[in-house]
């Protein structure tokens, strides 16, 4: 990560799993003027901030907004210090922050307003760390094992029948001696601007790795 960003990587944006959190969502485009008390689970892969879940309403979703708690679900009303960056409707590939610290001691956290610098966030240097966090299947006993996995099915069928439509290849009986070119399938949840899930994505990929110099191509 030095040699990425000429300095080492921050960790100041790493929180253990199950880190408690009064998190504001956006209502609209909005952000509500409550806070709900969720648990940090995990971080997004494709955008900053935090996968929470709601155990009031029973949801996960991403959020930038939140102040963490530093102990579990006590009745301390100290507040970690960290403050997310208020939702803006900007990309947030372009920005980073700055402020200075502070301590509620009644009522919900306020969070504050960040300033903002053209460059690459630090905590964009644990993008590798936490891509193992995504929790899309990443085979199709994972996807049949998952509690959504008749959605799954519908993807894959989807796929089929959008393959079948285009021809996108002809059945025949491969050469004596030749072995096919295998292939996979790949998930993918699709996200809404609020985090929740809008659908289910399923594409049969080859496995072009498999192929071998002089024998599958020239």
């Amino acid at each position: 990560m030095r040699i990425w960003h000429g300095k080492p990587a921050s960790y100041k944006y790493l929180r253990v799993w199950g880190s408690p959190a009064y998190v504001k969502r956006l209502v609209g485009d909005k952000l509500d003027s409550r806070s709900s008390l969720c648990r940090f689970i995990e971080y997004p892969k494709e955008t900053a901030g935090y996968y929470f879940y709601d155990p009031t309403e029973q949801k996960v979703f991403i959020s930038r907004n939140a102040v963490f708690l530093k102990k579990g679900f006590p009745s301390d009303n100290r507040r970690d210090e960290v403050l997310i960056e208020k939702s803006s409707g900007e990309p947030p590939h372009d920005s980073t922050t700055s402020f200075e610290p502070t301590v509620h001691t009644d009522g919900v956290p306020v969070l504050r307003r960040w300033t903002r610098e053209s460059r690459v966030p630090e905590r964009y240097g644990f993008v590798g760390l936490t891509s193992q966090l995504d929790n899309d299947p990443k085979i199709y006993g994972e996807a049949m094992s998952d509690i959504d996995s008749n959605k799954w099915l519908e993807a894959m069928k989807s796929e089929m029948d959008s393959m079948g439509s285009n021809q996108v290849w002809t059945l025949v009986d491969p050469p004596k001696g030749v072995r096919p070119v295998g292939c996979k399938w790949v998930y993918k949840h699709k996200l809404g601007a609020d985090g929740e899930v809008t659908a289910f994505k399923a594409r049969l990929v080859a496995k072009g790795y498999t192929q071998r110099p002089g024998v599958d191509f020239e």
